[in-house]
């Protein structure tokens, strides 16, 4: 009996000691990695959609960053689908062709200006915004952007796009084929505006492009390229 005593009193030791080490490690585990704050969140996700904003911008300003990429690609507007068919049937296919390649051109040099504004939404992003962001869908953040940075797009857009389109001899190629198409005998008159289409179309790029990247960084372990964006985004894991 006193033997059964002993080994019973060894056993409840034992287990105690076992409980306590797992304590211990539980709490070295915690001490390792302190809790994530809301200024953290705030951060990293400044971090993440200013890595996406620099990656996918600098990639739409490249050469061909519209024309090469079918996901942004500008074609014509569907309004005048008919000239641009017309002109085709005609054998007058080489001036759609270019028209599209300018429009594309005059997009590429026109996303340069998005960056700062965009950057500048980010700064002024609250850390209630932040929180929401994180804990939203594979696209909250750049919902979050669209939301707080069209408007000023927008406005800052529709002139450069005038520049640019200028600067690449998009205008002066849309005008000949309005020009051509409008000579044609029984075709209707069109003359839309398509500087307004250029700029909300390369909008949309952008905000496609930024949505891809955000989603990679959601998703993708590699892409949280800093001890920040790693701990933060752990947390909708």
């Amino acid at each position: 009996m006193k033997q059964l005593l002993i080994f019973s009193f060894a056993l409840i030791l034992t287990s105690c000691l076992t409980l306590q080490q797992v304590a211990d490690v539980a709490l070295e585990s915690t001490e390792s990695q302190p809790s994530i704050t809301n200024m953290d969140i705030a951060n990293g996700l400044k971090e993440a959609l200013k890595k996406g904003v620099d990656k996918e911008v600098a990639k739409l300003t490249a050469e061909n960053g519209f024309l090469g990429n079918e996901a942004v690609k500008i074609p014509f507007p569907s309004n005048v689908k008919k000239v641009e068919q017309k002109l085709r049937d005609l054998g007058l296919g080489a001036l759609p062709d270019k028209g599209i390649e300018l429009l594309n051109r005059a997009a590429e040099d026109a996303v340069k200006e998005a960056t700062p504004i965009f950057i500048s939404a980010i700064k002024n992003m609250s850390i209630n915004d932040a929180r929401n962001i994180l804990m939203g869908h594979d696209s909250s953040a750049t919902d979050y952007l669209e939301k707080t940075t069209s408007d000023s797009l927008y406005a800052k857009f529709y002139p450069v796009g005038q520049s640019s389109m200028n600067k690449v001899g998009a205008d002066d190629a849309w005008n000949s084929i309005i020009t051509k198409y409008n000579a044609i005998p029984f075709s209707e008159d069109v003359n839309p505006d398509i500087n307004d289409y250029v700029t909300m179309k390369a909008l949309d790029g952008v905000f496609k492009m930024i949505t891809i990247e955000e989603k990679e960084i959601r998703n993708n372990l590699q892409e949280r390229t800093s001890d920040l964006l790693r701990r933060v985004f752990a947390l909708q894991d």
